[in-house]
């Protein structure tokens, strides 16, 4: 594969605004990052203190296997929500290496609210076992919760993505063999009872783990019977008594240790033989796409300028240049791992659309995972374009994507917008992985559209009611229309709101895809096959 050549003028005034805007947006989001992170009212980390407990992030360090890179997962996961109450919704998710192998990390956060379970907690803890599962990665849980936050349980505990699906998930997870182990450094409590429960290997701190489906005030006022922490539900008595636990441990150091040695028990499930070769860096700079990235949604680039500074050596086979050139197709390595990339170069029109499902069905034949780099306002509208089949082509479009036995990525690099988002691997269509720039925006349309959108339909129903159209009204209209979607566009709310996997600097692109791609080779293949596609 030939090199791209880039055509970018780093020294042009557009590029240093560019750069300077996108810099400020990743600065912006690192310090949003670090105190969702790390800021936590001082009585918190002195109860932790006081009970010889290590902060979470500390837990996971030491779990971790020395040098190697966790991959965080929603870390701004409701930024947006009950009053900035529950940083990373008071949990952490993750892909780390343990004992040599890959694994799903997902401990309780419980500097926030005693580790609560808020509703975006359990969507947050379903999403990392989905993971698990779609990837046939082992799963350890680090275990600190207080249980459901009780003032919001309807969002919390009845529905069918709410806390009974983490542990439906964890009793799937079992029985596609994929191992999980339950580190239980504070209280499991209610339904969190189950987590270890449900987990092929447990280990409880002796003084602070416990497990219990009801703590010793709960039993007083239902049964009237008075029972310690100890008694109820502590290390001695599960281990020694109920069952429920495996191994007693005297400290967090111990239950870590012993938990890296469980580990380093399990068998390593065959990867299945992607293409690969030697890893080696883009030609190109990565530190070039803050100048490549316009500072306006609305400005298109040319985003095989970002596939050079991702892919390995910069090098691109593109499929088909020359046909539907809105959308770029092709070949490349990242971290060596052969993939098929699929990114926006423009509305997409027919041509555009057919192309993208033929490659699609490429990658399928040849067991090429495949990347979505997405920069979307939607698939073409219009008279012309609809008797051209536009509808058509687009539904070949999201019938080959969604449909795909090879394993899926998406990286939202500015826009997505209508049922572009859709044909491009949205949220929506089972990507391994989603992730988010910080200057991404996600909606129907763009909020100019829909104040315009609005805006006119108000115009119309005056005019259909008799009365005058004023003005002011329309205005108004147009202003608390657009305010309203530039909230909701914006990639924190997307993120807050679990759309994705979590915001990342665009420079962490290609280390956060080729872990990912890693990740995904755990999963066999799917049973290829198609439904009916409409010609």
């Amino acid at each position: 594969m030939r090199a791209i050549r880039s055509m970018i003028d780093t020294g042009s005034a557009d590029f240093r605004r560019h750069a300077a805007h996108n810099r400020e947006l990743v600065a912006r989001f690192r310090e949003r990052q670090e105190a969702a992170r790390h800021n936590r009212p001082q009585r918190d980390l002195d109860r932790l203190e006081r009970q010889g407990k290590m902060r979470p992030r500390e837990r996971i360090e030491k779990l971790l296997d020395p040098g190697t890179p966790f991959l965080e997962l929603s870390s701004l996961a409701a930024n947006m929500a009950y009053d900035g109450d529950a940083p990373s919704a008071s949990s952490i998710t993750g892909i780390g290496v343990v004992s040599g192998r890959e694994v799903v990390i997902r401990a309780d956060d419980p500097t926030v609210k005693g580790g609560a379970w808020y509703p975006l907690t359990t969507k947050k803890i379903v999403r990392a076992l989905d993971i698990a599962m779609e990837n046939r990665l082992p799963v350890v849980h680090l275990c600190d919760s207080a249980g459901g936050f009780l003032q919001l349980q309807s969002q919390v505990f009845p529905d069918k993505y709410m806390a009974g699906r983490i542990f439906r998930n964890q009793s799937l997870l079992s029985r596609q063999g994929v191992k999980q182990l339950a580190l239980v450094f504070g209280h499991c409590t209610a339904g969190g009872a189950y987590i270890p429960g449900l987990s092929d290997y447990s280990v409880i701190v002796r003084g602070t783990g416990a497990v219990f489906l009801g703590g010793p005030p709960l039993v007083k006022a239902a049964t009237g019977e008075e029972v310690t922490v100890e008694e109820l539900g502590g290390a001695d008595m599960h281990t020694s008594v109920s069952g429920t636990c495996d191994y007693p441990a005297a400290s967090e150091d111990q239950a870590i240790h012993m938990g890296r040695e469980i580990v380093a028990q399990w068998d390593r499930a065959p990867k299945w033989a992607c293409q690969r070769e030697t890893p080696e860096p883009p030609l190109y700079d990565p530190q070039e796409i803050y100048g490549i990235v316009p500072d306006d949604i609305k400005k298109q680039f040319d985003m095989r300028e970002i596939i050079a500074r991702i892919v390995d050596g910069s090098r691109f086979h593109e499929y088909q240049p020359a046909y539907g050139t809105t959308l770029i197709c092709g070949y490349a390595n990242i971290w060596g791992f052969k993939v098929g990339i699929l990114a926006n170069n423009g509305v997409l029109f027919n041509d555009s659309s057919l192309k993208g499902a033929h490659f699609i069905e490429l990658c399928n034949q040849n067991n090429t995972p495949l990347v979505f780099l997405q920069n979307i306002t939607g698939y073409m509208i219009g008279r012309e374009y609809e008797r051209r089949g536009i509808t058509k082509d687009g539904a070949k479009m999201i019938m080959a994507q969604s449909c795909s036995r090879v394993p899926k990525f998406t990286v939202m690099c500015n826009g997505s917008f209508g049922a572009g988002n859709y044909g491009m691997c949205g949220r929506a269509f089972d990507s391994r992985f989603l992730f988010t720039w910080p200057n991404h925006q996600i909606g129907v349309m763009g909020g100019d559209q829909a104040a315009n959108t609005l805006a006119e339909v108000k115009a119309n129903q005056l005019r259909r009611d008799g009365a005058d159209v004023d003005a002011a009204v329309l205005e108004r209209v147009w202003e608390d229309t657009r305010a309203a979607y530039q909230e909701q566009l914006s990639a924190y709310y997307s993120t807050s709101e679990i759309w994705d996997d979590g915001i990342i600097d665009p420079l962490d692109t290609r280390n956060a895809l080729g872990i990912a791609i890693s990740a995904s080779l755990n999963a066999p293949l799917g049973d290829p096959g198609y439904g009916v596609f409409r010609f």
